[in-house]
């Protein structure tokens, strides 16, 4: 273990701003979910709903960024400046192109949440809330490129605090404007929308300016001809990207599913399984930024055609997840009431029945840690060497034909409720982490992996 221990020491450098940013970004959902629960109970099950629900589509779209993470990374690499400046303008196309294509399903999104089962109030916040916010689509996505450009100059720190310093002007925004306070108008959750809105777009302006200016980054022209179409590189990226996509969107059509699934249960389950949702999602965070630093260390490696180097860094990968899971188990087994009502008021009549219900689902959240990190942490792996459409597939079996057929049967069939929803999240996570991990390891066995990413 002691040869890892150099490989471990670089993962944690170039990961923990990558986590930062990713909490960092979190922080500005779970601020919003704190001051609108405060609000009312139908509003933060609204709120829980259109943001899930959003969070699919935003999904879809980011796969076009962390593809290029291990594009990016395989370039420097070589020396490939131009491919660098190719990727990442058609990554920046895709990411507008994509949010123009999914902004009528927040547009009209109350009827489709109707048809899902969601109670007609809760519907109709919900749609009041992406009405708004589907427009913040477009500076999410750019976010992402421009994060994964940057981290591969060793600059995630700057996507970290720019993304904090948004933090502050989020709450202060969204007090006002919900609440009306500070002679704002009271708008309940569109004031939540119209504050996100306003924050990622001052993000990403921020992060462009920086990205432009960085003297480091200046020779690959990121803004030369910025309109002017490059289709062999859209089509790489497009190829590489929306496999990433959909296979995300499977892990989060899985909770989406749960979420709607808890939504026939009504809204104190909603708002206790959210609650205990956006709770994991934080750890998961940390995961997602030790992923992605996997994708970079690996991509490099397979640059270079360096195996060894590939196998060296997975296998610190898994020792820094592993630990991060108990850390995380841990504190939702030993707080979860502490936890849970930091998002609660205590007032409100709902709140012991929510706080009680989201006690116990985090002790399932708790459960899901170790598997949920070595699924998301496979998929980094499998991405530095650019195998996607493998890991597409095995996430769709994992998560649809798993996870949510179990979780439905749990809940309702044999009456489990809430907790067989959970129990279906689960399973469906750990079957992904196995299979996922079986792909990454038995193409190593055999020979290593191309440049290319498909297993020798």
């Amino acid at each position: 273990m002691r040869h890892l221990r150099p490989h471990v020491f670089a993962l944690i450098a170039l990961a923990l701003p990558l986590i930062g940013a990713n909490l960092a970004r979190v922080m500005i959902g779970v601020t919003d979910t704190l001051i609108v629960g405060r609000y009312g109970v139908e509003a933060l099950a609204a709120l829980v709903l259109a943001t899930s629900y959003h969070f699919i589509l935003f999904m879809l779209g980011s796969g076009y960024a962390i593809g290029l993470m291990g594009v990016l990374a395989a370039a420097l690499a070589r020396g490939d400046e131009v491919e660098v400046r190719r990727a990442t303008r058609m990554a920046l196309w895709i990411s507008a192109l994509h949010s123009l294509a999914v902004l009528p399903l927040t547009w009209w999104s109350g009827p489709i949440l109707l048809a899902l089962g969601q109670e007609p109030r809760v519907a109709e916040l919900a749609q009041e809330f992406l009405r708004i916010y589907g427009f913040a689509t477009v500076p999410l996505l750019w976010g992402m490129v421009l994060n994964s450009y940057l981290a591969n100059f060793g600059r995630a720190n700057v996507v970290l605090w720019v993304t904090l310093a948004g933090l502050p002007l989020n709450v202060l925004l969204v007090l006002a404007l919900v609440f009306g306070r500070w002679g704002a108008p009271q708008l309940g959750i569109a004031g939540a929308a119209i504050a996100g809105l306003i924050v990622n777009w001052l993000i990403v302006a921020a992060l462009f300016a920086y990205a432009v200016w960085l003297p480091k980054a200046r020779r690959f022209e990121l803004m030369r001809n910025p309109w002017r179409p490059d289709w062999p590189a859209f089509r790489q990226v497009f190829a590489l990207g929306l496999p990433v996509g959909l296979t995300l969107v499977a892990e989060t059509g899985m909770f989406t599913g749960a979420n709607v699934m808890m939504g026939w249960l009504g809204p104190t389950p909603l708002a206790a399984h959210g609650i205990a949702l956006q709770l994991s999602s934080l750890a998961f965070m940390v995961h997602l930024g030790l992923g992605s630093a996997a994708t970079i260390r690996v991509g490099e490696a397979a640059g270079r055609g360096d195996t060894q180097r590939i196998r060296d860094s997975a296998w610190a990968a898994i020792v820094l997840s592993v630990a991060v899971s108990s850390t995380a188990a841990a504190v939702f087994v030993l707080a979860p009431r502490f936890l849970a009502g930091l998002y609660l008021e205590e007032v409100n009549p709902a709140t012991p029945a929510i706080m009680a219900l989201a006690a116990t689902l985090m002790l399932w959240a708790a459960l899901f840690q170790l598997a949920d990190g070595l699924q998301a942490l496979a998929l980094g792996l499998l991405r530095g060497v650019q195998d996607t459409r493998a890991p597409m597939l095995i996430a769709t079996i994992a998560y649809w034909v798993v996870g949510l057929p179990v979780g439905y049967i749990a809940a309702f069939p044999l009456g489990f409720g809430p907790q067989g929803i959970w129990f279906g999240l689960l399973l469906g996570l750990a079957v992904a982490a196995v299979l996922l991990m079986r792909r990454f390891w038995g193409g190593l066995s055999r020979g290593g992996w191309t440049l290319a990413g498909s297993a020798a």
